[in-house]
């Protein structure tokens, strides 16, 4: 995980903190489902402490997972994008302690103040990027005859 994608570095201090003023504090027991594949995106999460598996559905095997996310990233991105439908699932490995955002108010957020909404837009489409180079990686080590290679 680079650390170009955490909130802390990915976010000047104006904008983190005007998105932590809609945080909630939540936890997760380990082995709770935060969301399936193809449900609807309505809300997304900070980790604070623990560890969250992405995963993705592969017919007739078990969800492969493609990441692990730790302190201080960001869990979903597909609330920001219309239809708004998970791409992802997502399940705590570990107890997690997380923030917890409500999705439509972070978008009227964004739309109120453009700074802050392109800077969260810039913060999530990163996010976006460095996952579908994980999820590739993995899926070519799980799937491909010769393992993902030397890709960089």
């Amino acid at each position: 995980m680079t650390s170009g994608t955490t909130m802390s570095t990915a976010l000047e201090p104006v904008h983190r903190e005007r998105l932590m003023r809609l945080a909630r504090e939540v936890s997760f027991e380990a082995g709770t489902r935060l969301f399936e594949e193809g449900r609807h995106a309505d809300r997304f999460w900070i980790v604070r402490t623990g560890t969250v598996a992405l995963d993705l559905h592969v017919p007739g095997r078990h969800p492969a997972v493609v990441e692990s996310l730790g302190h201080g990233e960001l869990v979903g991105w597909s609330w920001h994008f219309p239809p708004y439908l998970w791409h992802l699932g997502a399940e705590a490995m570990t107890p997690v302690r997380a923030w917890e955002f409500d999705a439509e108010a972070v978008r009227a957020m964004c739309a109120a103040d453009p700074a802050f909404g392109r800077a969260l837009a810039v913060w999530v489409g990163c996010v976006v990027a460095q996952r579908l180079h994980a999820t590739r990686v993995r899926l070519l080590d799980l799937y491909a005859p010769y393992g993902s290679g030397d890709l960089v």
